[in-house]
């Protein structure tokens, strides 16, 4: 693939629900580029359609119109099983609710995604605890969810998103359920981790503080993305 090709592409993208015997535009030819390394935050008031947006990216629902491009390959139109393959190789997933499973501890939380992948036992767990210390949780290994605070187990749901080093980060309000000092150091972390990597990322989020971190910033206004700050300008 061609180094100069985005790792996300989305091309006039629209999605659209009927309610009620109307017809409701959440997204409107959304058209956005993402590139290897960057971080890209997604701001918009609640119900802008934000979750939508991510969800379509991800391959979890799909547009009404539009296509999606993952490293140059069209997707939006690809049946479940390339699509299940392509989250798995292309993707990873953050949310504000960490979803950790709550009968394995920290590691194995991490491990799983790459388990599922085929990885074997012994690397997966090698990773898997590589990925927590950086995170600052190597006195956590063995913590399952309930033995963790709140910001602790967003830290493991981030390494988990990252277990199969993905080309993509997406994640929806990931420092949302915390408070403003944990969610500081939650996002600095995550920041870091993700300009480590090099990977791309788009983050949603409400907090403009943490958005302005970030390389650029888009906007969901009226179905509509526009991009309202990027490095070194803004258009606000």
């Amino acid at each position: 693939m061609n180094k100069n090709t985005p790792i996300l592409e989305l091309k006039n993208l629209s999605r659209s629900f009927k309610q009620g015997g109307q017809k409701l535009e959440v997204l409107r030819s959304v058209n956005l580029e993402i590139r290897k390394g960057e971080i890209v935050a997604l701001i918009g008031p609640s119900g802008a359609g934000k979750s939508t947006m991510l969800q379509i990216t991800g391959l979890l629902d799909q547009p009404s119109s539009g296509e999606i491009y993952l490293d140059g390959q069209k997707c939006s139109k690809s049946g479940d099983a390339l699509r299940t393959i392509l989250r798995r190789d292309y993707l990873g997933f953050v949310y504000q609710y960490h979803n950790l499973l709550p009968d394995f501890d920290a590691t194995e939380n991490v491990m799983m995604p790459m388990l599922i992948a085929g990885v074997n036992n012994a690397l997966a767990k090698e990773r898997a605890e590589k990925l927590l210390k950086r995170m600052g949780l190597a006195k956590r290994l063995k913590h399952r969810p309930a033995e963790l605070s709140g910001g602790e187990q967003q830290r493991v749901a981030i390494a988990r998103a990252l277990a199969n080093t993905p080309k993509l980060l997406l994640a929806d309000e990931p420092t949302g359920n915390l408070d403003p000092v944990t969610s500081e150091t939650v996002f600095s972390e995550l920041l870091a981790i993700v300009k480590e990597t090099g990977l791309a990322a788009l983050i949603a989020t409400h907090n403009m503080e943490l958005a302005k971190q970030m390389d650029r910033v888009v906007m969901l206004q009226n179905g509509a993305l526009v991009e309202v700050q990027a490095k070194n300008k803004t258009f606000y």
